[in-house]
Parts: structure tokens; sequence; C-alpha cells
């Protein structure tokens, strides 16, 4: 890594390796992967999809459109699934947040965890705006093929980034890592160069971190739905400030004492565990069923296939036993009362009982309405969360992730369920041929909810073909979903 030999010199070092390799991708990089392209076609349509369901929700709804009422933009970005043209920034935190909203788009699990699609909020925004200045001047628009191409390498770059490096180990949230990718692939989408790329880069390890604070109790709250597409509009800012002339800073990692992994890494190196190329979007994880934390998921398909059994005998349950991997006990096994939506979208208790109970889990399961019955936390005071080596040992693993839940009821009398334990969850790239047709339902159920029939038949019929998406101009697109 670079770093000056005498850090009091004012000599301007090398930059860090690490911003090399990153700008070298995403400058260098053309994805040859087949299943790289077509898994984020599914991608785009599923964050979509979860985009317009969070437009179900008025907390969500009140954080989009102009930041000051009449300040609408005719030319500007437009926000899927709303009447809104705002600027650039505003259309990447607008798009951001409705994309992660519901904690229901793709996720990405390893030392760090997160969700590569949040990045979406950036790169849509970005390629709407540009899209729309080039076609006001004469130049030829971004097409969508742009859009995933961005996508593919947004997600590499956070979702390896990940693998190595647990910045949740030092209080930081992973939304850094959606300001880094983004960033990254948003200053070459607008020109840049690779030393752009580079300082831009530079900008975004300079900002730090958020704290993981908004995510974990006693202080869960509704930030970690937006806090997302707030990143990816201080990546859109951080890109144009640099391609306006603002330098970098090239040991922005490495500066001792000041750098990013002295300040803010306990002293650890950042590393790239693997070349960066097209895993992650092959690896993707989908979020198909429910919404639910994905350390959970699995949990939530056991307890669904334990309702049956169950459900008429709640008053006779004695304890329920559940066993997740280390990361699930750390970071969703959560007791005493949950205040908010956002409280129980990250409880792994809540996350069983609703199912158990009502046999099914959506993003209603999370109101206050639904939490409101006392069965619920009745039952998540009968039971136990414990790791489970194996499951910790397979999520490591890198040609596995597994992501392995078990859980078995007991009743008063001594009689009790089967041990119900499953490994890979429905959205997983094991199972995408069970996984893809609920991934389309999911998104035709999604459009055909929010637009009349006629815009919902021309959304399907785009989407529908790989081919025809991948070469429709992005305004074209962009504005198929504004209202």
């Amino acid at each position: 890594m670079s770093s000056a030999a005498n850090h009091r010199s004012a000599s301007r070092p090398d930059p860090d390796r690490l911003l090399v390799e990153m700008a070298d991708y995403v400058c260098n990089h053309e994805p040859d992967s087949g299943e790289a392209w077509q898994t984020a076609h599914y991608c785009l349509k599923d964050s979509l999809a979860c985009a317009l369901l969070a437009l179900e929700h008025p907390e969500c709804v009140k954080l989009l459109g102009p930041p000051v009422s009449g300040m609408s933009m005719e030319a500007g970005v437009r926000v899927p699934g709303t009447p809104h043209r705002v600027d650039p920034l505003k259309g990447a935190f607008d798009i951001g947040a409705l994309v992660r909203w519901l904690d229901f788009n793709d996720t990405w699990l390893a030392a760090e965890w997160g969700h590569p699609s949040d990045n979406l909020g950036a790169i849509l925004a970005v390629a709407d705006w540009q899209s729309r200045d080039h076609r006001a001047t004469g130049r030829e628009p971004l097409i969508m093929r742009d859009v995933l191409d961005a996508m593919i390498k947004a997600h590499e770059i956070q979702g390896v980034l990940a693998l190595k490096n647990s910045f949740n180990r030092v209080g930081l949230d992973h939304v850094l890592l959606v300001r880094v990718a983004s960033t990254a692939v948003v200053t070459r989408m607008l020109g840049g160069t690779h030393a752009d790329v580079i300082n831009a880069l530079s900008q975004a390890w300079v900002d730090g971190g958020a704290l993981r604070t908004y995510r974990h109790a006693p202080n869960t709250g509704p930030r970690k739905s937006w806090a997302a597409g707030d990143a990816c509009r201080r990546a859109v800012q951080l890109a144009l400030i640099t391609l306006a002339g603002e330098p970098g800073y090239p040991s922005a990692l490495t500066a001792k004492g000041w750098g990013f992994q002295d300040v803010l890494f306990g002293g650890n190196e950042l590393v790239l565990e693997r070349a960066l190329g097209s895993y992650v979007m092959e690896n993707i994880l989908f979020k198909i069923a429910f919404p639910a934390e994905f350390h959970a998921q699995t949990a939530v398909e056991c307890a669904l296939e334990l309702h049956p059994q169950v459900k008429d005998r709640i008053d006779e349950i004695e304890r329920v036993e559940i066993e997740t991997q280390e990361a699930g006990v750390r970071i969703i096994d959560k007791t005493g009362p949950l205040d908010n939506y956002a409280d129980r979208d990250h409880c792994i208790q809540y996350m069983v009982a609703v199912p158990l109970i009502f046999g099914e889990l959506t993003a209603e399961s999370y109101t206050d309405a639904t939490a409101a019955d006392p069965r619920i936390d009745a039952l998540r005071e009968k039971m136990t969360v414990r790791e489970n080596p194996r499951f910790t040992e397979e999520y490591f693993d890198a040609d596995k992730r597994a992501i392995g839940n078990a859980v078995q009821v007991f009743f008063a009398d001594g009689s009790h369920t089967e041990r119900v334990s499953i490994d890979y969850p429905v959205g997983h790239r094991r199972r995408r041929e069970e996984g893809i047709p609920l991934l389309e339902d999911k998104f035709e159920r999604a459009v055909r909810g929010h637009f009349p029939a006629r815009r919902s038949g021309e959304i399907l019929k785009v989407c529908g073909d790989s081919e025809t998406l991948a070469g429709m101009p992005v305004p074209d697109f962009t504005s198929l979903w504004s209202m």
C-alpha cells in the first residue's frame, strides 16, 4: 500500500492500491458473464418492484420529491411510481430510499452485510439526468445496458469489499460501501477518467462512515430504510464535485494516523479477497417470498412449514428453539418491547412468531396494527436463539454461502414438532429455478398494483425481454415508470 515513508513529509504519495484497483475495474472491465447480465436484469425488476411496494407506506412517501415545495424540475430525474421530477442528488436519494424501504431488495452476506441494489438509486438517477441532458443538446442518451453494466460493477465493488472487511465489527454501517461503489460507477458514467474515479473514490472514503446506531436496540429506527438513499445522494455529489476539478486524497486509506484504516478500521488493512469481475451479481441473494432481514429468511421458511402443525395450538406452546448463524445471533436476536416497523423487521423472534401464528409474513406484518396482537409478544418470550456452528461455517464458505436456520416447537404436554432446518433460502443462487418465477410474480404484482392496465402492460412487455430492455434509451424507460 502506498504511503509516504515519513508521515510528516508533504510529498504527495501515489494513490492507494485499493483505489487504483477499483478504478481499473470500473474503467477497463467489460462484463462477459451471461449469467451476470441476466441476473442484473432480474435485479433491476426486483428493485423497482420493491420501490413500488414502498409507495404504499406514508412514512416513505413523505420523504420523496423536491426538498422545498415548488422546486420541481420538468427535465429532472423521474422518481419511479410518482409524478416527481427532481435534481439528480434528490433523485438518487429518493430512488435509493424507495428500493430499500421495506427491507425487501437483494442482499449480500459475508464478513460485512449489505444490499448492493441500493446503488440503483445513484445509477438510475444519473443515467436519467445525463440522458435527458444529452437529448436536449443533440447527443445520444444512455441505454439501459449502460445501467445494467453499472449495476454489475457496483454490486461487485460493494460485495467483494464485504467478503473480508467487517465494518460492523468497528461499529460502521454497510451503507458506506454503497457510497463507495456508487461513487466509482457514477463518476465513470458521467465521463470521468481513471484519475477522476480515483479522486472521487478517495473523497468517498474520507467521508468515513455512518454509525450502525439506527440498526440496533435500543435505538432501531426508520433511518435504516433511507440511509442507503443518503449514501447514493452523497455519491452523486462527490462525483460532480470531482468532475468540477476538486482534487483527491491519494492516501485516504493508508495515511498514518489520519487515513481511514487508522482512524476508523482499527489499523487493519482493507483488502479485496478476490479479483473484481462478476462474482457478486452471479451469487446475489434475492428476497422473494417475504420482506425480512436476510439472516432470518430461512427461519421464516421453517416457521411457515411448521404453521399447519401449530396454528391451533399457539396457547399450548411451552418453548420455541431457533438455531441460526453467529451473525444472526449478533444482530437480530432481540428481546423486550419493539417500538416500530424497523425494530420488528430486525428481530428474529418476531419474524418467526408471525408466520407460526398467521402463516404469512408481509410488509403489513410489521405494522403497529399487527404487532398489537398479544399472541406475538407472548410467543417471543418463549423463544430461545442460539448459534449453530455448522450454519456459521457454511455461511462463510465461498462455495456455499449458506444462510441456515432451524426451528422446533415444544408443547406443554411434552409433545413437539419435528426440527425443521433449511440451509438455502429461496432467493439463493442454488434455488434460482424455484426462485425466479416467484421474483417475476413479485414484479408483476407490484406493477399491476400501482399502474393502470395499459401502462402496466407496456412495462411488463418491455421488461419481459432482456434484449429489448437493454437497448432501450434510459429516458424512455424511466418515463414509463413516471406518473
